[in-house]
């Protein structure tokens, strides 16, 4: 063989093996669907990372939620004791100056024989305990002396039968009633008149 032969064997071998270098390997299936597998494994692991974040996030917020709700029970509770136990607290506070005031009318009075200042100090301190009470808490005083009997606002302690009478008629009043803002607090206590059976 001459050299020409050999040199064209030669290029033909080279370019047959640039060939099968450029030409892809076929997969097997069998390796194909492996790598396949494999991808949708990594992908479900991140799935379930992923999955699983998300439940501890949850999880993190319920519990805070959980000690915020705990947390805002237990100062409603303390509010609520403490509206309780400070609900007259400014009643209190309004009663305090007229308490004084009979505590002054008191030392007077072992210090003075005088009936009529000691009681014009305690009239003082009882118009000043009304005024409280009626001008900031609403307390009115009444009574029903005269009046007709009204078992709504008033408690018949007594029945006497009277003449000249057409209907239930108040004759004595043995305790003034109260009421609050309208509400009848407490019932005058009163000797009722009724009409006199023929």
């Amino acid at each position: 063989m001459s050299r020409k032969n050999n040199k064209k064997r030669g290029n033909m071998a080279e370019e047959e093996k640039k060939e099968v270098e450029e030409t892809p390997v076929e997969e097997k299936p069998e390796e194909a669907g492996q790598a396949v597998e494999n991808d949708e494994t990594e992908a479900l692991r991140s799935r379930v990372k992923e999955l699983e974040d998300k439940v501890a996030e949850l999880n993190d917020r319920i519990l805070r939620d959980a000690a915020e709700t705990e947390n805002y029970k237990k100062r409603l509770r303390q509010d609520k004791e403490n509206a309780v136990k400070y609900a007259n607290e400014s009643l209190i506070r309004d009663l305090l100056d007229p308490l004084d005031n009979f505590s002054r009318a008191i030392e007077a009075a072992e210090k003075s024989q005088d009936v009529e200042t000691i009681k014009k100090g305690v009239e003082m301190v009882e118009s000043q305990l009304k005024t409280v009470l009626s001008t900031n808490w609403g307390l009115e005083q009444f009574s029903p002396d005269g009046q007709d009997f009204d078992p709504s606002e008033m408690e018949a302690c007594m029945m006497k039968e009277e003449e000249g009478l057409d209907k239930e008629k108040v004759l004595q009043v043995f305790m003034k009633g109260y009421k609050l803002h309208g509400k009848v607090l407490r019932s005058a206590k009163v000797v009722v008149g009724k009409p006199k059976k023929n």
